[in-house]
């Protein structure tokens, strides 16, 4: 009996279930609020809810997470410094400090100019002491990475800091996209190493031997030393369990997948079960990384959405999150005391809300600098949380002057506020937590906005439920292949709008119907879904364990990794020149060349597989000769490149053998 362990550990909510793969049998599932400040007391208090007997017969674990999804989204994650070799930084970059250096290569993999090793040097000694790793992109890299290996060592010596190439990470041309994925990469090392060393530890308290894994962006899994090298594979990765779990709870083939979490609001549609994959890479928080990943649409809107009055006075839903005042206040009650005394209703806040609180989650790493305004409010907030008035009064300054948000990004402190969640306290249709402060917190905006309290919750239900008609009406748009953004089209938005909220004297009715069911995934849905799918004439199926879905996902994923090859005409007529994530080789036979990289990309298919955990596996073979038409018969078709792609398909290291021919038929129809 193969039983799994599946965790997902979101920004609100770590979920945990037991799965006996074998007979499709859920046997416990439990729920626990993430404690981001020490991510090992949710999961602790997850497995103890699962109340489950048998641990000693967990035969694995699989994890995944949103927390490297939404810390992008939030633009969190350690500082990293970049260096960029052969090429100035094209658009921004989620990076402050960078350094461009001589060096990289032309599409040919030859040096364009060689390294500065002096000048080098003196640029990665500069970022002593100013970040937690560093980044390297090297133009072309994936033509030959050779002087982002040479940096690497040298980073490696100099700051005994993570190190991250760009060329590591995909093979795939695009230097923006490619620098991008490298800096989130490093930016999130803390962030994913915190949580799986926070898993290790509960597992050890519980006796659970077993074999840990992580669920990928593509639904795909591989082991935790491969997620602490590569933690922006795990982007999307609790989404793309959210898929997993759905088509494993339900056996709806065709359908829009809709996993609503604490900050983000994930949707994928599926086509006889299986989602896009996004060849081009994955987007999220707006950067464009060239991780591969299932196409999912993914927008900053959740249960812990911010709640806000914009300057214009209507109220704004996200996509920021912050911790709703209901759950804060349940553990801290004399938040709802400070709240009772507050901003005046003419104060003019720029930057803030008038319902804002923040709390203290941990302290600063050794790079952080701080202003002494800084230090002196986290030493108060190291008490416990306070209300902005609060901070204000006991620091004798106005609160436009309160530089908060630096500090929120840092990850040292957390924002508390009005969220979708304390709209359904102040409703009562959702009661766990503390309503009292969700409806003192309602109570500050309505009078801000000059309502009464019922007005401004059926205002704020009412918004919040044509967001997520959007984020529908937008994932379909998407998945049609058109690159409109609706929000950005005010006639589409006039019509749209009509439809989501028409006026009782409108003369022309407008409605859409969307030709698919919405499979619910995650715990707010059972609170919003149901009028989303009314609203678009759909079907709306929730199914059951629709709330740990994503942990279901991960204890029922798989393993498959690819490595592609590009062999292509060298400088000289009737060379070649093999390209390769690990080298750049020159050959004088083509047969010769595609002979070796052949055998080289299986062998390094076959190392990837068995670091990402599979126990066997079999090689799936793609290889494509290019040629062009020649315009005379003379000269016969012209030759173009050839593409090799080697994947591994393989078993989790704890499935039985007896499984093994279902697997292989279902990934193979997945991929």
């Amino acid at each position: 009996m193969s039983l799994v362990l599946g965790i997902d550990t979101g920004g609100t909510y770590t979920d945990g279930v037991v799965v006996e793969l074998e007979n499709r049998k859920i046997l416990n599932k439990a729920k626990a609020l993430t404690t981001r400040d020490d991510l090992s007391i949710g999961i602790r208090n997850c497995i103890n809810n699962l109340k489950f007997e048998g641990f000693k017969d967990i035969s694995a674990v699989s994890l995944s997470t949103t927390l490297a999804t939404n810390a992008i989204v939030e633009g969190r994650g350690c500082e990293v410094g970049l260096l960029m070799l052969g090429h100035e930084p094209i658009g921004t970059l989620p990076v402050e400090h960078f350094t461009v250096l001589p060096g990289g290569h032309d599409i040919k993999g030859q040096a364009r100019e060689d390294l500065d090793i002096e000048k080098t040097r003196q640029a990665i000694i500069d970022l002593k002491g100013k970040v937690d790793a560093v980044a390297i992109s090297g133009y072309l890299s994936v033509r030959n990475p050779e002087h982002e290996l040479v940096v690497m060592k040298m980073v490696h010596e100099i700051l005994h800091l993570p190190v991250v190439c760009a060329h590591q990470l995909t093979t795939s041309l695009g230097f923006r996209e490619r620098t991008v994925t490298a800096v989130l990469n490093a930016k999130l090392i803390p962030i994913i190493d915190e949580l799986l060393k926070s898993v290790e530890k509960v597992l050890q308290e519980k006796h659970i031997d077993a074999p840990m894994m992580v669920v990928k962006g593509d639904g795909c899994m591989m082991s935790e030393a491969l997620a602490r090298e590569k933690p922006i594979e795990t982007i999307l990765s609790g989404p793309a369990s959210s898929i997993i779990g759905g088509t494993f709870l339900t056996d709806t083939l065709d359908a829009m997948v809709f996993d609503m979490g604490g900050t983000t609001t994930d949707i994928a549609v599926l086509k006889n079960g299986i989602p896009h994959i996004n060849q081009e890479g994955a987007s999220v928080g707006g950067w464009l990384t060239r991780v591969q990943a299932a196409q999912i649409y993914t927008y900053g809107m959740g249960g812990d959405s911010y709640i806000q009055l914009n300057k214009e006075g209507q109220i704004q839903v996200g996509p920021q999150r912050v911790h709703p005042l209901s759950v804060i206040a349940y553990q801290f009650p004399h938040l709802v005391d400070e709240l009772n005394i507050n901003f005046e209703k003419s104060y003019n806040l720029m930057f803030a809300q008038a319902t804002d609180c923040f709390m203290f989650l941990k302290g600063p790493s050794n790079s952080e600098q701080f202003s002494d305004k800084e230090e002196q409010i986290i030493e108060i907030l190291q008490e416990g949380p306070h209300s902005l008035y609060y901070l204000s009064q006991r620091l004798d300054t106005d609160p436009n002057l309160l530089d908060l948000q630096r500090l929120v990004n840092l990850g040292v402190l957390a924002r508390i506020s009005v969220t979708p969640t304390d709209i359904l306290h102040a409703k009562g249709i959702y009661t766990q937590w503390n309503s009292e402060a969700a409806v003192k917190g309602v109570d500050i905006l309505a009078h801000r906005m000059d309502v009464s309290r019922d007005e401004f919750i059926e205002l704020a239900l009412e918004k919040i439920i044509n967001e997520l008609c959007y984020t529908c009406l937008q994932s379909m748009v998407s998945y049609e292949g058109q690159n409109i953004w609706l929000k950005d089209n005010p006639t589409v938005m006039y019509m749209i709008n009509k439809a989501l909220s028409p006026a009782d004297n409108q003369k022309l009715d407008c409605s859409y119907s969307l030709k698919m069911p919405i499979i619910g995934i995650g715990a707010p849905v059972a609170a919003w879904l149901p009028k989303v799918a009314e609203k678009l004439n759909t079907k709306l199926i929730i199914p059951e364990y629709a709330e740990v879905a994503n942990a279901v996902g991960a204890a029922a994923g798989k393993i498959m990794e690819t490595v592609k090859v590009l062999i292509k005409p060298g400088e000289k007529d009737g060379t070649y020149l093999m390209h390769a994530p690990w080298e750049r080789r020159y050959f004088e036979d083509l047969q010769e060349a595609v002979s070796y990289a052949l055998e080289d990309a299986k062998k390094h298919a076959s190392m990837a597989a068995e670091k990402a955990g599979a126990k066997e596996y079999e090689l799936i073979v793609n290889h494509e000769d290019v040629y062009a038409r020649a315009s005379t018969l003379e000269n016969g078709d012209v030759y173009i490149e050839t593409r090799i792609e080697i994947t591994a398909v393989g078993r989790p290291e704890w499935e039985k053998e007896e499984a093994k021919e279902k697997f292989f038929v279902d990934l193979v129809d997945c991929s």
